[in-house]
């Protein structure tokens, strides 16, 4: 019982001993230890592995309308600190994440801001039952001009909860005809049937500076690029030759305007980042290459999978690289710890007939905040590292 006496917010369905009959998927419910110690107040969901996600350590405070809107206005005030909401016209960044599930204490919840427009995932059956009162709330405290909900309709079945019928649904305001921001006065303009997240990655906005940072002179592979941010930020950075390779074929197009609009020249291909990775090696390499495959690790039990795939990826991603070049090595999944990624980076350069030296370290930017109780919530890390001869 320890953790989650130290506030970690999920209950598993393997630790509860009993379920009283009044408790209902979706509601609200109070998590009692063996010695009838209150450890918290939560939604139920029976249909899921976390049987309980914790919105409280203290039973007498609801799950209600009051409390969503407290947390809302608190996640307001931790993004204000960091400079991120902003949706006026011309500022340096509109485009970030507002409610980052049990970061923000509202687990499952996901709120991401695209200037004027704000996308929802709701992934619990508890916030389904609550969505009226996440919608109000989000409405009166941040004003958009729509709120969409995107809830993927895997999450609607795993949790008991009907899907939408569309898979964006308007549930405030006026649908807009795109996603438009600015992330570090870059302009972003995205087609509403891009289905990545809620649309874009803001995650990786630490990265996508740093690699801009360190661009200069030198040619750029980013390979699982999704709409190219990365690309745009090293081509903005001064890089000789920007190639961006995913197989979207929209998500390409996309990322072809936000070029245009940025007046930045990079090359997209459809591409498996596999396939470009032998390209790349048989053409001399590039200075830095950098490798941010989508999540490859679901759960813990595909973990042995993943790993051996991450290891292949980094084999090509480091023969991709000039020796003396830079390799950004990325992974999105909770269940890969920073550890074992480093392991295969390291496994995956020594097929290469290479050595792969870290010298810096990436994660989640601030608007993706996590409770220290909580270690699943820092899931996107990333490795930078130089490669050498062995």
């Amino acid at each position: 019982m320890q953790p989650l006496w130290a506030g970690h917010p999920w209950v598993f369905k393997q630790a509860v001993e009993r379920v009283d009959d009044e408790a209902v998927p979706g509601g609200e419910v109070l998590v009692i230890d063996p010695h009838g110690k209150i450890l918290g107040r939560g939604l139920y969901s029976p249909k899921s592995a976390i049987a309980v996600r914790l919105f409280t350590l203290h039973g007498q405070q609801a799950v209600d309308a009051e409390l969503i809107r407290m947390r809302i206005e608190k996640a307001v005030a931790l993004r204000l600190a960091h400079g991120l909401p902003n949706a006026e016209p011309g500022a340096e960044t509109t485009g970030f994440r507002l409610i980052h599930g049990e970061g923000d204490g509202l687990p499952g919840l996901i709120v991401d801001v695209f200037g004027g427009t704000l996308v929802v995932q709701l992934g619990t059956a508890g916030l389904k039952r609550l969505e009226e009162a996440i919608f109000d709330a989000l409405q009166a405290v941040c004003q958009p001009g729509a709120i969409l909900d995107r809830t993927p309709k895997s999450i609607a079945q795993q949790e008991g909860f009907a899907p939408n019928e569309e898979p964006l649904r308007v549930v405030r305001g006026d649908k807009p005809d795109a996603l438009r921001f600015h992330e570090r006065g870059l302009a972003f303009e995205l087609p509403l049937e891009l289905g990545q997240k809620t649309g874009f990655y803001f995650d990786q906005r630490p990265l996508r500076a740093r690699v801009e940072a360190v661009s200069r002179g030198s040619t750029v592979l980013d390979a699982c690029c999704y709409v190219g941010a990365i690309g745009l930020s090293a081509a903005r950075g001064g890089a000789s030759d920007v190639w961006a390779v995913d197989t979207s074929a929209p998500a390409l197009e996309a990322g072809k305007v936000c070029a245009e609009k940025n007046e930045l020249t990079v090359r997209f291909e459809a591409l498996e980042a596999a396939q470009a990775f032998r390209q790349a090696a048989a053409d001399g390499g590039f200075d830095i290459v950098v490798c941010d495959p989508p999540k490859l690790a679901s759960r813990r039990k595909s973990r042995d999978k993943a790993l051996n795939n991450y290891r292949k990826l980094a084999a090509g991603a480091v023969g991709a690289t000039k020796l003396g070049g830079l390799v950004v090595f990325c992974s999105c999944s909770a269940a890969i710890s920073l550890e074992m990624l480093q392991r295969a980076l390291a496994l995956g350069a020594r097929d290469a007939g290479r050595r792969a030296t870290v010298v810096e370290r990436s994660f989640q930017g601030p608007d993706h905040p996590v409770v220290a109780a909580f270690p699943e919530g820092l899931y996107l890390k990333g490795l930078m590292a130089r490669v050498d001869d062995l």
